[in-house]
Parts: C-alpha cells; sequence; structure tokens
C-alpha cells in the first residue's frame, strides 16, 4: 500500500513490525532476567504506552496491505505480520 508520497510501503512496514516486536521481546528479556538500570527503565516507561499504540496500528495498517495488495510477494510482511500478531495476543493479554 502506498500512499500518496509513496512513503508506506510492505519493505517499511515490515521493518516497523519487527521493530515492534524487537522492542517488546527486549522488555520481557530485561524482566526475565531482572535487569534493573535507571536509564533502561526510564526508557521502557517512556516508550511503552507508544509501541502499545503503535502495535495495533501497524498490525490493522500491515493487515489491510495484505488485503489489498494481490500482487507481489508477501514472505517479509507476511512473518512481519504473524510475529506481531504474536507479540499482541501476549501483550494485551498479560493486562487480563
Amino acid at each position: 500500500m502506498k500512499n500518496k508520497k509513496g512513503i508506506l510501503d510492505q519493505k517499511r512496514l515490515a521493518i516497523i513490525n519487527f521493530t515492534i516486536v524487537s522492542f517488546f521481546l527486549l522488555i520481557y528479556l530485561i524482566n526475565l532476567y531482572k535487569i534493573d538500570l535507571v536509564l533502561i527503565g526510564v526508557f521502557r516507561e517512556l516508550l511503552t504506552v507508544p509501541f502499545l499504540i503503535a502495535q495495533i496500528v501497524f498490525l490493522t495498517l500491515s493487515i489491510k496491505v495484505l488485503i489489498k495488495e494481490k500482487r507481489g510477494e508477501y514472505y517479509l510482511l507476511v512473518s512481519s505480520v504473524i510475529a506481531l500478531t504474536i507479540c499482541t495476543f501476549f501483550t494485551l493479554g498479560s493486562f487480563f
């Protein structure tokens, strides 16, 4: 899916999706190994809510791109959507 300026394409969506998944995986590993540094805690607190919102927004955007565009190879985008979906289930499931 490209908007009028051509900013949003499959490769960029996949990179953004993998970045969001990496952030939440990093938070999980920090909590798992009980790494308690002040600077890491500050960045974690500042970035968690924006990444939660971005997770939902880019998941819906990526699914919309997969439905709209019928041509091309989607391996990278499909794998990033699957990873982001699994990450979304775990992060939103941790609230309930």
